[in-house]
C-alpha cells in the first residue's frame, strides 16, 4: 500500500499505532500470501486478550490491506473520535433490525470497494480456559453468504502476553513473542445460494471457526480440543455451564 494512497488520516493512525507495536512485539507473519487476493476479502481472527487487534493490524497493514474493523455504533456518536474512525475506514455497526441492516449493507460496500473487513466471530474475548476459540455468533457468516467475498482464518498466539485477558494486567516489556498467520479460504462452497437461515448461518460460522481453532492449533503446536460452548444465560439471567462444542 503506497504512502501516498493513505491519505492523512490513515497514515497519521500508523505513525501513531505501528512504532509502538514493533518495539512492543517480536513477530512471525505466516500466511502474508492470502492477504494478496484481488478483491474484498472477510477476515475472522480468534480474539485472545485486549491487545491482539493492534497485533492483528500490524499483521494486516504490513501485508498491503487497509484493515477495516467494526466498531459500536456509539463511537462514532462520539466528538473527535467519531470523526476519526469515519477518516481511516472503520465501521459502524447498529444493534436492531433496521439498524442492522444498514451496518450489512454498510459492509458490503466495503468490501465492493475491495476491501479487508475484519470480523471477530466470538464477539468478545474467548472464555475457553486455555484461550482456544469459542464457538461464533453468526455475523461473518450472513456477510459471506450475500456477497460470496473468501472469508480467511486469522489465528493469533503471543497477544496474551501483551494484556493478560484474565485481568492481569498489562505487560510493557518490550518484544513479546507474537505469530500470527492466515490461512486459505474457508471452504462454504455447500452453503453458495442457500437461504440465510439459523441453520445454514450456525453450520457455516461452525466451519469458520474450526479453520480459525485449527490454524492456531498448528501455530501452538497443540492438539485442539472441540470449539467451546460459550456460556448461556438461564431465564434468571444467571449464566449457565459450558457445554462441549463442535468437534
Amino acid at each position: 500500500m503506497g504512502r501516498r494512497k493513505l491519505g492523512f488520516w490513515r497514515r497519521f493512525a500508523v505513525v501513531l499505532i505501528k512504532p509502538v507495536v514493533t518495539v512492543w512485539t517480536r513477530r512471525t507473519w505466516l500466511g502474508a500470501e492470502e492477504l494478496a487476493r484481488e478483491g474484498g476479502i472477510i477476515i475472522v481472527p480468534n480474539h485472545l486478550a485486549p491487545t491482539d487487534p493492534i497485533v492483528s493490524a500490524h499483521f494486516i497493514y504490513d501485508n498491503g490491506r487497509w484493515p477495516q474493523y467494526l466498531a459500536k455504533a456509539s463511537l462514532f456518536r462520539i466528538p473527535l473520535m467519531g470523526a476519526i474512525l469515519h477518516k481511516v475506514q472503520q465501521i459502524p455497526v447498529e444493534r436492531g433490525s433496521v439498524e442492522a441492516a444498514r451496518s450489512l449493507d454498510r459492509l458490503i460496500a466495503a468490501l465492493d470497494a475491495g476491501g479487508a473487513v475484519i470480523i471477530y466471530p466470538e464477539g468478545t474475548i474467548t472464555k475457553e480456559p486455555q484461550l482456544w476459540p469459542m464457538r461464533g455468533k453468526t455475523g461473518a457468516a450472513r456477510l459471506a453468504l450475500a456477497t460470496g467475498a473468501p472469508v480467511i482464518p486469522l489465528a493469533m498466539w503471543g497477544p496474551q502476553l501483551m494484556a493478560d485477558p484474565r485481568g492481569g494486567g498489562v505487560n510493557l516489556r518490550p518484544r513479546r513473542p507474537v505469530t500470527v498467520a492466515a490461512g486459505a479460504p474457508v471452504d462454504l462452497s455447500r452453503w453458495a445460494g442457500a437461504q440465510p437461515t439459523r441453520e445454514v448461518l450456525e453450520e457455516m460460522t461452525d466451519q469458520i471457526m474450526l479453520a480459525v481453532r485449527d490454524l492456531l492449533a498448528e501455530i501452538r503446536g497443540e492438539t485442539p480440543p472441540p470449539l467451546w460452548e460459550r456460556p448461556r444465560e438461564d431465564p434468571r439471567g444467571e449464566v449457565g455451564q459450558p457445554q462441549g462444542g463442535t468437534a
